[in-house]
């Protein structure tokens, strides 16, 4: 190294070595984020850092690892080595809270990850889980450093098995704010909660030009991976964002009602909740149609009993035969699963059977309380879903709630049939309060239905006869219901603990998880179960 060309040496004194640091800071803070903004502002998109800055409290975030480099000196790497590589990590608070956040930076090679920006990660995880803090994950990469090889996948699978290792015991929510491709996508697929952004968020294992070369199907980037595709169809994704912003506000709405970790409790908030009937609650009596083929919206009830009638929505657009979200009764956080009987009269599919269980099993892993309600007329009949699993894939709901040791309430507003009735937190299950409006039909099948199979030799007769067959088959159908799916039946038989008029439902919502709140449940020993997978 020449004279000319050699860098200049920091003077060894207080003032000379402060002037270094601020030097290197800006370098590795201010003018990266200059660079970046330059590049991803007129994209619609946030820098890294201000991602960071819109999910955490101001002032909040303390970060880790800001002048690491990466140490890749093949295909070109010597010429840059960027301070903090591909990825800013570190942790701030939300709502007061601790949590730890890492954001891919895509403006440095691409949010690629290499060794260094694999290991930052794997700190940062390996930090949330030692003192029990929620992670948040904001994804904007190319997938693995392609000029790093073998290292940069194995730091991918460094971080594939802390995923599962958090899993069950902090909350993780990944935001996907660009692309995530190749092996990369199964991070978040293994995180609790995805948030995509609409039109500039994409996922896929392979891209739409490799799936060209390999099968000749073309297939653009938005059908393929986009945040309508795995929000609508493939369910990989629990909500689509309008934009960055709106992805980050709904992710510090949705950690308010989850706890910091499997030992600790959701925040309790002040509630205001009235203690007796009201004329809100009085509604209720007047939502269920007098004919049972007619639908109503599901969400109307929900927001009766939760405080405000606040309810924060999961996958609202995948499986909307099924709801599931968050909200609170008497400031404390309630996990809602509900059949939805205006989309496909609220029927059991194979993609509602697989939301309702990953969301059961969530709430149940960090000890929420699991309010079901149930209008359910079977499983939806079909080849289709025969051929594709529904009674393995089915069987996950089933397995979710047996072995869920959580509070769990159930109320039975119209049709509960069939095995549908059974999965659907019955008695049996494991329910703790299963509670029913008069409106309730509890039987192995609808009375239609039932009296086809049982009065087929009188109705056939009939129409021998000349008789009025439709008016015999009213007639029977009639009394099958009186006899037979009457919620007076099952309460006889000790499968409900109680039969109310739907306005008395948010007081009897609210006394049974006051009753609740001590509940403790003996599990066999063992190591872990075999759910359906």
């Amino acid at each position: 190294m020449t004279a000319e060309n050699a860098t200049p040496a920091t003077p060894a004194t207080t003032a000379g070595r402060i002037a270094d640091h601020r030097r290197k800071y800006q370098e590795a803070v201010g003018d990266r984020d200059a660079a970046a903004a330059a590049k991803q502002h007129p994209r619609g998109k946030m820098t890294a850092r201000e991602r960071i800055t819109a999910l955490l409290d101001p002032g909040s975030f303390v970060e880790f690892d800001k002048y690491v480099k990466h140490r890749s000196v093949g295909f070109g790497m010597e010429k840059s080595h960027p301070f903090g590589d591909s990825v800013v990590t570190g942790a701030g608070t939300i709502h007061g809270r601790q949590v730890v956040v890492y954001s891919q930076d895509f403006t440095t090679f691409g949010g690629s990850l290499g060794e260094v920006a694999g290991e930052k990660i794997v700190k940062a995880m390996e930090f949330a889980l030692k003192t029990g803090a929620p992670v948040f994950g904001i994804l904007d990469s190319g997938g693995a450093r392609i000029q790093e090889g073998v290292v940069s996948l194995s730091k991918y699978a460094n971080i594939f098995r802390l995923n599962t290792m958090c899993s069950g015991v902090i909350p993780q929510i990944s935001i996907v704010m660009g692309p995530s491709a190749g092996g990369a996508v199964y991070s978040p697929a293994l995180t609790d909660f995805v948030i995509m952004v609409d039109k500039t968020s994409h996922m896929f294992v392979t891209g739409p030009d490799v799936i060209k070369t390999v099968t000749g199907e073309e297939v653009g980037f938005e059908e393929l991976g986009g945040a309508l595709t795995h929000n609508k169809t493939s369910g990989v994704s629990h909500y689509l964002a309008s934009d960055e912003h709106d992805a980050l506000d709904y992710a510090r709405a949705l950690i308010s009602y989850l706890p910091d970790n499997n030992l600790a409790e959701a925040p309790v908030y002040d509630s205001d909740t009235a203690l007796e009937i009201t004329d809100a609650d009085r509604r209720l009596n007047t939502l269920i149609p007098d004919s049972p083929n007619q639908p109503y919206d599901m969400k109307v009830v929900i927001e009766g009993i939760l405080d405000s009638g606040d309810f924060l929505e999961v996958q609202p657009l995948f499986a909307p035969n099924m709801l599931i979200g968050f909200g609170r009764v008497e400031g404390r956080t309630v996990g809602i699963v509900a059949n939805q009987p205006n989309q496909m009269a609220g029927t059991l599919n194979i993609d509602a059977s697989e939301k309702a269980a990953r969301f059961v099993r969530f709430c149940d892993a960090f000890s929420i309380p699991i309010l079901t309600l149930v209008d359910v007329p079977g499983y939806l009949p079909g080849t289709d879903q025969e051929l594709q699993g529904v009674i393995r894939r089915g069987a996950k709901l089933l397995y979710a709630y047996a072995e869920a040791t959580v509070p769990l309430v159930t109320i039975i507003t119209r049709k509960a049939y069939g095995g549908a009735y059974i999965v659907m937190g019955s008695k049996q299950m494991g329910a703790d309060f299963n509670i029913a409006w008069p409106t309730a039909e509890i039987a192995v099948m609808g009375g239609s239905g039932a009296v086809n199979i049982l009065y087929r030799k009188e109705l056939a007769a009939a129409a021998e006869r000349g008789e009025d067959v439709e008016a015999l088959r009213a007639e029977l159908t009639a009394k099958y219901t009186a006899d037979v799916t009457s919620p007076f039946l099952a309460a006889e038989r000790g499968e409900l603990d109680n039969v109310l008029e739907p306005a008395g439902t948010r007081l009897a919502v609210i006394k049974s998880l006051r009753g609740l709140r001590g509940k403790r449940t003996e599990q066999p020993a063992k190591k872990h179960g075999n759910i359906p997978l």
